[in-house]
């Protein structure tokens, strides 16, 4: 599932192609992804121009010079990817946006977990974003936050690391790669870090997320940037899917284990 650093580089790459275009057309190939598509959508985007595009937690936002904006949820599955003039349509391109220049914006989600609405933007805060947490690479993810979240917190830390109602984006990848980077367990009760721990795990989220933003995100199967390009931070992974073998530091045999329903990889030896 893209998490932060697949949004965050697909925003990237669309900012350089799409501010300043206008939407021409918006068309519908299926009335129903995830949930019933706006019978407004095309109303609300057609014949505005695009003037900003942001990044909220794994929410990708379009801002319209009419006042509305696009929210693209990429689900599972989810590509939303620049084509040419002469593309021709794919099975799972539910949404095609016709630009000013020429080009489409396709939006194409094979499992149909990913979604496209469309909201005026002043309502944003208060409705899709209003019960997410804090942004991990932002100056409001501190020690001192980290602390009074984990202080009164029993469940496991790599539970709480992907609760979005206290930090959005993280996802399963990137939980599972600052654990081991901070040399803390998984399972480890999220009250029972110390501070000296809890500002390693800090500084090991912001360096993964930040280092997978510049290798492209990553890709293990179906996350594509708007170019139709993967990304490589898959190379770069220390314990991410690498149960059975050696772990990169100790030489022990990397395990896994299920946390809500999630597959969590971790060394039994570096992480205490």
């Amino acid at each position: 599932m893209p998490e932060l650093p697949e949004v965050e580089t697909l925003k990237c790459f669309l900012e350089s192609k799409i501010i300043g275009l206008t939407i021409n057309k918006l068309n519908k190939n299926r009335n129903t992804i995830r949930y019933k598509l706006s019978e407004q959508l095309g109303l609300h985007v057609e014949s505005a121009k695009i003037i900003a595009l942001r990044r909220r937690a794994k929410y990708l936002l379009i801002d319209l010079d009419n006042s509305y904006s696009i929210i693209v949820h990429l689900g599972m599955t989810g590509r939303f990817t620049i084509q040419p003039r002469d593309y021709k349509i794919q099975k799972h391109d539910h949404i095609v946006i016709f630009l000013g220049n020429g080009k489409l914006l396709v939006f194409n989600d094979s499992r149909r977990f990913g979604m496209i609405y469309s909201i005026k933007t002043n309502l944003i805060e208060s409705n899709f974003l209003k019960n997410l947490g804090v942004e991990p690479l932002s100056d409001h993810m501190s020690v001192d936050y980290l602390e009074t979240k984990l202080k009164n917190c029993t469940m496991p830390i790599k539970n709480l690391l992907m609760n979005n109602k206290i930090i959005v984006g993280i996802g399963n990848i990137y939980a599972s790669e600052s654990l081991f980077i901070a040399k803390i367990h998984p399972n480890r009760p999220s009250n029972s870090l110390t501070s000296n721990e809890i500002h390693d795990l800090l500084l090991a989220i912001k360096h993964v997320l930040a280092k997978a933003i510049l290798a492209g995100g990553t890709t293990l199967k179906d996350f594509v940037s708007g170019d139709s390009k993967p990304g490589y931070f898959k190379q770069e992974l220390q314990v991410y899917a690498r149960e059975n073998q050696k772990c990169l530091n100790c030489q022990s045999v990397i395990e896994k284990i299920k946390q809500a329903g999630r597959t969590t990889f971790y060394c039994p030896t570096c992480q205490i």
